[in-house]
């Protein structure tokens, strides 16, 4: 069972209504029981198609465009880049550049180590050994093509030591625009948006050799899934003589199909993910023979706000600043609860269960040293909408909170103590990731915290050459292949954070040259 719990509810138990054709546990409606289409006129050829068009999709995108095929990538939404153009623009690379320089010493075997903690053992480990050989590799490719980075690296919870690249406008449109901007001037590519996958095209012998698709398709958010009646658009059928490419992200904002995993998830449910972030393509995968792997499993991001909808803007701030270089209290108490700096899975747990049925949301909080330390875009935006707080005094934040002003107190001068002694005897957050920083020196920051859907671990089983495998004969199925959030078993029970960016971008890299 995947990182929830029912506290989320706040006592909703009555879910969602299903009709008769939703009883089934893969399928969304009855068109999902029909064949695979074949003996399809098609409308237009490529070599390849790619479904989807953040990391993954644009990674395999110029990559099979420097091969010279004839390239089309397409996209459901109005807009380019999915979960990934709006993502923190955080990328790890163990054994990196920065790294070396640092003299920080860090290896592919602890990589991996940290990746299987946190992912409590279940990951599967051939994929990510990929990842590690590959991460520098990966992260080059993204130089090349204009990517800009900080000068100085993350230590992300769960990561034994810092490991982790920043993009310098402080999310992952710091690596789709430029990538976009160089995949659309390549020879042979064409990228339409408002376009949406319906279904695969086989041949006689099981081959994957196009897609049905809609033009002129305009999503509703409103519906529980993009699958559940036609939503208009132009009926198309694309040829692909080479492959199909599956780079369609995950699920966490389909509010039947998540809820199917774990009913706990209500419809109410907040995530950070984009409307689009749903299960039509992976269910259509799976209808074909695709392998399902840890479906189940869904993490929360435990940096969220809950005065907000979805990431909004003030995640960056829990994610770069109150975490790292400041503490999570319990309003109650005026208390920590704990290690600020631990995987996503441990921090939200310890979240929900203080913030209970009552919704008594923790508090989230630094001083200036670590405001100093972020780009502008971090803080300033959560500032003008509310959200982050700003006080001359501890007491003053105490008193706003509504917390115990002397258990607060005591609480900061206990934690300043840690720091000072490089060792926290009450949670065991590595003081060592802190740079020294206490919580001494005014204003303060603080804002209210939860967690949020932000991460759906399963998907399609792929081998290491991203080939989709098929769950009569464990081999490839011809023709597909799938990269990023719509692939599962790379991250296991829970993902450690910036490893998503090298997960998409290294499997849709490595799509692109085994196509």
């Amino acid at each position: 069972m995947g990182s929830v719990h029912p506290e989320i509810n706040h006592g909703r138990r009555d879910l969602i209504k299903l009709g008769a054709a939703g009883m089934g546990v893969v399928l969304l409606g009855e068109q999902a029981l029909a064949e695979p289409k074949k003996g399809v006129k098609f409308d237009e050829e490529y070599d390849v198609i790619i479904v989807g068009s953040g990391f993954a999709g644009i990674a395999c995108g110029i990559k099979c465009a420097e091969k010279g095929y004839k390239t089309l990538m397409i996209e459901k939404m109005g807009r380019i880049g999915g979960n990934s153009v709006i993502n923190g623009g955080i990328f790890c690379v163990p054994q990196n550049d920065l790294q070396k320089k640092a003299g920080i010493k860090d290896s592919n075997e602890l990589f991996i180590a940290d990746c299987m903690k946190a992912g409590l053992g279940i990951n599967h480990k051939e994929l990510l050994e990929t990842l590690a050989k590959r991460a520098h590799e990966t992260y080059q490719f993204t130089l090349k093509y204009g990517a800009k980075y900080l000068d100085s690296l993350v230590h992300e919870g769960g990561h034994s030591v810092p490991r982790t690249y920043q993009t310098a406008v402080g999310s992952g449109a710091g690596i789709v625009l430029p990538l976009m901007e160089r995949f659309e001037k390549m020879a042979g590519v064409a990228l339409k948006t408002r376009t949406k996958f319906d279904d695969f095209v086989m041949d006689d012998a099981g081959r994957v050799i196009g897609i049905l698709a809609r033009e002129d398709y305009r999503f509703d958010s409103k519906l529980f899934s993009d699958d559940l009646e036609n939503q208009g658009g132009t009926p198309k059928a694309f040829k692909a003589t080479k492959a199909v490419m599956l780079a369609s992200g995950g699920f966490c904002q389909d509010k039947y199909y998540r809820a199917v995993q774990d009913p706990r998830l209500t419809p109410s449910t907040d995530s950070t993910n984009h409307p689009g972030a749903t299960a039509g393509v992976l269910l259509k995968a799976f209808g074909i023979g695709a392998v399902p792997v840890q479906v189940s499993w869904i993490q929360f991001g435990p940096w969220a706000c809950p005065d907000e909808k979805g990431f909004g803007v003030g995640s960056m701030f829990n994610v770069n600043a109150s975490f790292r270089y400041g503490i999570s209290v319990d309003p109650k108490t005026g208390k920590r609860y704990m290690n600020e700096l631990a995987d996503r899975k441990i921090r939200a747990d310890h979240m929900f269960a203080v913030i209970g049925k009552d919704e008594n949301y923790p508090i989230n909080l630094c001083d200036s040293q670590a405001i100093e330390r972020l780009l502008p875009d971090h803080y300033e935006k959560a500032l003008k909408a509310g959200i982050l707080k700003k006080f001359n005094t501890l007491e003053e934040l105490a008193q706003h909170y509504k917390m115990p002003v002397e258990a607060f107190k005591k609480t900061v001068t206990d934690y300043n103590s840690y720091v000072k002694a490089g060792k926290d005897p009450e949670f065991g957050k590595p003081t060592n990731m802190v740079d020294g920083i206490t919580l001494s020196k005014a204003p303060f920051y603080a804002m209210r915290g939860t967690p949020k859907l932000h991460h759906t671990m399963g998907g399609l089983q792929i081998n290491t050459q991203a080939q989709v495998i098929h769950s009569k004969t464990h081999q490839p199925i011809p023709g597909l292949y799938a990269a990023g959030e719509v692939t599962g078993g790379v991250h296991g029970a829970s993902r450690l954070g910036s490893v998503a960016i090298t997960d998409c971008l290294t499997f849709g890299m490595i799509a692109g040259e085994n196509i």
